[in-house]
């Protein structure tokens, strides 16, 4: 058995993750596990659910009139998730 340079473990997940493709399913994680941060606390207090599959964020709101303001502002929160999560993950919200 032949001996090559020690890798660290975080560098062995990484070559994994992005062997198998998982990169976008862990991407779509981080974006619905970044969305309490990216809106705050008084918004998240009214979110009844989140997921992500295909691009495409769902959020479910407790609340109608917030459900309104946020789908105003849904380019720039598309923008502040895709930001934290470092890579164009969302390419939509849908709000229910």
């Amino acid at each position: 058995m032949k001996r090559t340079e020690a890798l660290q473990i975080g560098e062995i997940i990484d070559s994994y993750i992005r062997q198998e493709n998982l990169e976008t399913a862990m991407n779509e994680q981080k974006a619905s596990y970044v969305w309490a941060d990216v809106v705050g606390y008084g918004i998240n207090r009214y979110t009844i659910s989140r997921s992500v599959h295909n691009g495409v964020m769902t959020v479910r709101l407790s609340s109608a009139t917030l459900r309104n303001e946020l789908m105003m502002n849904r380019s720039l929160l598309i923008k502040r998730i895709n930001e934290a999560v470092g890579a164009p993950v969302i390419t939509e919200i849908i709000f229910k």
